[in-house]
């Protein structure tokens, strides 16, 4: 962790009425963020008939005109099922709330995220090179493109890290413009086999194979490349291990490595 980078104190806060909905709260989150997200997602769920805990975290930033990040994290029928907003303070919450009753719905009803999300524009700007600050060693899924794109679309991510159960490879899916979902896997760059009741496609968007072969970087030139291109995140082979990881931009502008375990 770079020590120029501001130290959040985290507080959690629970209700009688709402013993299975936590908030946790890091920096100067006003207590009026906390009563509206505790009473808002929990009139959501009971809308939607779900009966299980949440869990929110409320990150408002040192500098006012910088935005509050908001996440809501439940389960749905057993599956993990997140939202992610920013807004500026006093209205990211709702946003966040908002976001995660279209979530709910939408998955219910069996429909992709439309793209491109007008609500979640992607971090992509140039900017000098900027720190890793956090490291994500994850299982990652075994499985096909399809059941990767379900899992990023349930968790609203932008790009997901998993290994593809054909070619045997490391790969990312990611919602990509103009065409919507792309798959990237460190060498295999043609597409997965083809099957009569597997069409190529994340619900009614097609999946869209990359051309070109990942980079094998290191963590630093990957963070450079990242930031001087502008990019919101960058898939490429870990030079030292050979596996594949994910480097994104975080809210903050600092940046995140997911690494298979």
């Amino acid at each position: 962790m770079n020590s120029s980078q501001p130290l959040y104190l985290s507080e959690q806060w629970t209700t009688a009425a709402e013993p299975d909905l936590a908030v946790t709260t890091r920096g100067a989150v006003p207590p009026a963020d906390v009563t509206r997200a505790v009473r808002a997602i929990g009139r959501v769920l009971r809308r939607h008939h779900l009966d299980v805990p949440a869990r929110v975290r409320v990150t408002a930033p040192a500098d006012r005109d910088q935005p509050t990040v908001v996440q809501a994290n439940v389960r749905m029928h057993e599956t993990p099922t997140r939202v992610q907003v920013t807004g500026p303070r006093g209205f990211a919450v709702t946003f966040a709330v908002e976001r995660l009753d279209r979530q709910i719905a939408r998955l219910a009803a069996h429909e992709s995220r439309s793209w491109p999300d007008p609500a979640r524009p992607p971090l992509a700007r140039i900017t000098e090179r900027r720190p890793i600050v956090r490291r994500k060693d994850c299982a990652l899924l075994t499985g096909t493109p399809e059941e990767a794109v379900e899992v990023m679309d349930a968790m609203d991510y932008d790009a997901y890290l998993f290994t593809d159960a054909e070619s045997g490879e490391d790969a990312v899916v990611s919602w990509t413009d103009p065409i919507g979902v792309a798959l990237a896997r460190q060498r295999a760059v043609y597409p997965p086999a083809p099957t009569e009741d597997r069409p190529l496609t994340a619900g009614s968007l097609p999946i869209a194979v990359r051309p070109d072969p990942t980079p094998t970087l290191t963590e630093d030139e990957a963070a450079t490349w990242l930031c001087r291109a502008g990019l919101p995140f960058l898939f490429y082979s870990d030079e030292h291990t050979r596996r594949g990881n994910l480097l994104y931009r975080r809210y903050d502008g600092d940046l995140t490595v997911v690494a298979p375990a």
